[in-house]
């Protein structure tokens, strides 16, 4: 049985090209950076996760919330085959008890905090925002989209940032865990504008203040999926 089944829906992504070596200290142990066209990537998230279940069971008041995550790309190879996955700098949930169970369990990065959604359509748009709120003001990530959602192309960015089966969370430097995360192939939404208001550094720690002065590289919006996480192996030095 998956560990964890879940619909993740509506995900609003903001692409940032970022200098490698800022990620040096946070590459998990037997995974490397994954680059696009040589570039490197970190994407600020926010998504909601619907109907789900843990270990087949609906937690009350933990079925349908938003998350808000910052994460970067590695692969690690396994059997001659390239496992390319994401890690984690943080994920921004509403609910204490999500952040126990998976920085418990997985060694993630979680933290709990207020945070609301809005999904708007109106004739032409889709609007899609999702809020966070730290220190008693609000930090979001929003928006605007075209309402027919399309296929990913194939060799797009598009398909890079969304295609990553695997995730990774360092535990420490001759250790990581690893897990499977399973959803078909998404839609896209064609993005005609955004808007980030995100103190990186208050988010994410002073070595990601200087995503403040960045500008995305892109933003995309995904329809998503029903997903699985199954559970957790551990990655070990063999020496």
């Amino acid at each position: 049985m998956s560990f964890l089944t879940a619909g993740w829906r509506k995900l609003a992504i903001a692409n940032y090209e970022i200098d490698p070596t800022v990620l040096a200290l946070y590459i998990p142990y037997g995974t490397e950076l994954d680059l696009w066209q040589g570039k490197c990537y970190a994407s600020l998230i926010g998504f909601m996760f619907v109907d789900t279940r843990l270990l087949g069971i609906k937690i009350p008041f933990h079925v349908n919330f938003e998350e808000v995550n910052l994460r970067f790309y590695v692969r690690r190879q396994e059997g001659g085959e390239w496992r390319r996955g994401v890690v984690f700098i943080k994920e921004i949930v509403p609910r204490a008890a999500l952040s126990f169970v998976a920085n418990t369990l997985y060694n993630e990065h979680y933290e709990t905090l207020p945070m609301r959604h809005s999904w708007v359509a109106d004739d032409q748009f889709l609007t899609v925002a999702y809020g966070w709120k730290r220190r008693g003001e609000w930090q979001s990530l929003e928006v605007r989209a075209d309402k027919m959602a399309q296929p990913i192309a194939p060799g797009s960015a598009e398909e890079f940032i969304t295609e990553h089966y695997w995730g990774y969370a360092q535990v420490n430097d001759r250790k990581t865990n690893e897990y499977e995360v399973t959803h078909p192939r998404w839609e896209h939404y064609p993005v005609q504008d955004f808007t980030i208001r995100a103190d990186f550094a208050q988010n994410y720690g002073a070595d990601f203040g200087f995503m403040n002065n960045l500008v995305p590289a892109s933003v995309m919006l995904a329809e998503g999926s029903a997903i699985t996480v199954e559970s957790k192996r551990t990655i070990r030095s063999p020496d």
